[in-house]
């Protein structure tokens, strides 16, 4: 075995058994998570609602900050989609039901899609999975003067970081898009939760003055996809990242080197619950998020073998746009354009 690989897979080990005790659930502190994301949505939602008349600046602004209660309040279905969060599972389906009708993502479909995604991350057979599609540079290299215009277009910031977020939230996760066996059975649980969501959103229609309620939840749903996207987005879409076929894909390499550490002031931690610690979260997703920044601290050593990047330095994977499978990392339209100037593309 390679050394570096050998050292690499050593390490990983090591920390697997160290973060082990952090599965362990805290109900008190699920609770409490409960209480502090969703109680607050409610009580700034309400107010938005009743400022709307007055100012409708201030209702905006205030609808922001809902919407990273939003992320807080998803990131409570996320762990409960990961069979973690609370000790119950019949709890867990509850919670995760419950802030589903908030967040508007479907519990168990997208709970079944996105343990699709952890257990494929970066293997490159299934990229429409789950995951932000993403060109090889010897794919793109083969595509006609239009497909590349159409993928150009897709990778631009606001079809990919505000038009692509709104019709994700919006119409990609009402339908069952995903054609593999597994997900048949998962097909009438979509169903039924798009009836009830529409259900309740009629009924709220109905009870309330529906302009005002459209509007402001629209606004308040479309910024918490942004806000969801570009998280997704940054965890994955590094320059030195790890992308490969299936007969070179290792878990654990996925894992690590697929995923950043992406460092945060403490408060964007709390309405995100920590995922930003995506390496630690996808090397042992049954951690619940209230226990991530413990493992950090336990594990200090451990991020060197990640990407670890503040919120100046994610700017430029905006940037990012194919794989270069050569030189595995993430390269710019600009740099493949020069490399096929001089004839360095390798189809």
């Amino acid at each position: 075995m390679n050394p570096e690989v050998k050292e690499f897979t050593g390490k990983v080990k090591e920390a697997l058994k160290t973060l082990k005790p952090y599965q362990k659930t805290d109900n008190l502190k699920a609770i409490i998570q409960i209480l502090n994301s969703i109680g607050p949505f409610f009580a700034v939602w309400v107010a938005i609602y009743f400022l709307w008349d007055y100012s409708v600046l201030g209702a905006c602004l205030l609808a922001l900050l809902n919407a990273l209660f939003l992320v807080r309040i998803f990131i409570i279905q996320h762990d409960c989609g990961h069979n973690t969060f609370v000790e119950s599972s019949r709890w867990r389906k509850i919670i995760g039901y419950s802030c589903s009708m908030l967040s508007s993502v479907p519990y168990s479909y997208w709970a079944k899609s996105h343990h699709f995604h952890h257990m494929n991350n970066g293997m490159l057979e299934v990229r429409d999975i789950g995951d932000i599609n993403t060109l090889t540079v010897a794919e793109y290299s083969k595509l006609g003067k239009f497909e590349r215009f159409k993928y150009r277009l897709y990778r631009t910031p606001l079809v990919m970081f505000v038009l692509g977020p709104i019709y994700y939230i919006f119409i990609h996760n009402r339908l069952p898009l995903v054609n593999l066996e597994e997900f048949k059975k998962a097909k009438p649980g979509l169903y039924l939760n798009n009836i009830i969501y529409a259900a309740v959103f009629i009924a709220l229609c109905f009870i309330l003055d529906w302009k005002r309620f459209i509007t402001m939840h629209l606004i308040i749903l479309s910024s918490f996809a942004i806000i969801a996207i570009w998280f997704f987005y940054v965890q994955h879409q590094h320059e030195h990242g790890y992308k490969h076929w299936r007969n070179k894909w290792e878990f654990m390499y996925a894992a690590i080197k697929g995923s950043t550490y992406y460092k945060l002031p403490a408060l964007f931690n709390w309405f995100t619950g920590n995922i930003a610690i995506h390496h630690i979260h996808h090397l042992n997703p049954a951690i619940p998020n209230y226990n991530l920044k413990k493992c950090v601290d336990a594990i200090p050593w451990f991020h060197k073998y990640t990407t670890e990047l503040n919120f100046f330095q994610s700017l430029k994977l905006a940037t990012h746009k194919l794989w270069d499978e050569n030189t595995e990392r993430m390269i710019t339209f600009r740099e493949y354009y020069r490399m096929e100037r001089l004839g360095l593309v390798k189809v």
